[in-house]
């Protein structure tokens, strides 16, 4: 193992342990809350008639409209209920200073023109990434703190287009791991029962949206608008009422599970 790698990783052991968290899950799920990915001067993945942050908008209000209509004991904290930016790190305080027991982040994906697009679902949890794949998209999703004021000093020097910086993020999560994947699974079961979608499966990689929640966190990817059919679905009604419901039903059954432990 190389100097600088061993380095890395006794510092991220450092952040880890010096970060107050509380027990996993502790007293079940009274708190959730609801990210819609990118907003205001940042996109996020864009389609051929389509862009990422209108649409998780969209996804992300219908998915807080059945938690508080069938969950009215849960507080539901959204961190931008409209199209403005919001910084990484403030979504993640935000859940942090309203002491959430639960983390979504909702997102679409998107792979280059130049390309063939896949179609299909799929929910990360923070983690070292384990193929090049999950690398690139975690890539692309943390590329918006270069948009941020400061954000080499705000994040530490961390540079999102360098593949050993994600060493650093790799341990974040661990007291949380548990949970965030038993989420993760459902969420992924339960766009295929309901919404009939293509699951990609479960995987993990480096967030920095992720990094910092002291609480089981995940970041969903509900399909490719980089192709053409799946990209009609997620503009429709009927697609994003599907996508909303298939996240609620994996919530509900994860709290009912976690309050019956």
């Amino acid at each position: 193992m190389s100097t600088i790698l061993k380095t890395l990783l006794i510092f991220s052991w450092i952040a880890l342990c010096s970060f107050t968290l509380k027990s996993d899950a502790e007293g079940g799920i009274k708190t959730v809350v609801i990210d819609a990915g990118h907003g205001g001067k940042d996109p996020g993945a864009r389609g051929r008639i389509s862009r990422e942050k209108d649409i998780v908008l969209d996804i992300t209000l219908q998915l807080a409209r059945k938690i508080k209509s069938e969950m009215p004991e849960v507080r539901v904290v959204l961190t931008r209920a409209s199209d403005k930016f919001v910084d990484l790190d403030e979504r993640s305080n935000i859940a942090n200073r309203r002491k959430a027991d639960l983390f979504i982040s909702i997102h679409c994906n998107s792979l280059p023109k130049n390309k063939v697009s896949p179609a299909g679902t799929e929910t990360f949890v923070m983690g070292l990434h384990k193929s090049d794949e999950n690398l690139e998209v975690a890539k692309r999703e943390n590329a918006v703190i270069l948009l941020e004021k400061d954000y080499e000093d705000k994040y530490k020097g961390f540079n999102p287009n360098s593949p050993l910086a994600y060493i650093m993020l790799a341990n974040r999560q661990n007291a949380y791991i548990a949970s965030s994947l038993n989420f993760a699974g459902k969420i992924e079961r339960q766009f295929k029962k309901h919404a009939d979608r293509s699951s990609r499966g479960v995987k993990q990689a480096g967030f920095m949206v992720l990094w910092q929640t002291a609480m089981p966190s995940v970041l969903i990817e509900a399909g490719f608008l980089s192709h053409a059919q799946e990209e009609k679905y997620l503009n429709s009604e009927e697609g994003q009422d599907q996508i909303a419901e298939s996240i609620f039903r994996a919530f509900k059954q994860y709290k009912e599970e976690v309050e019956e432990n």
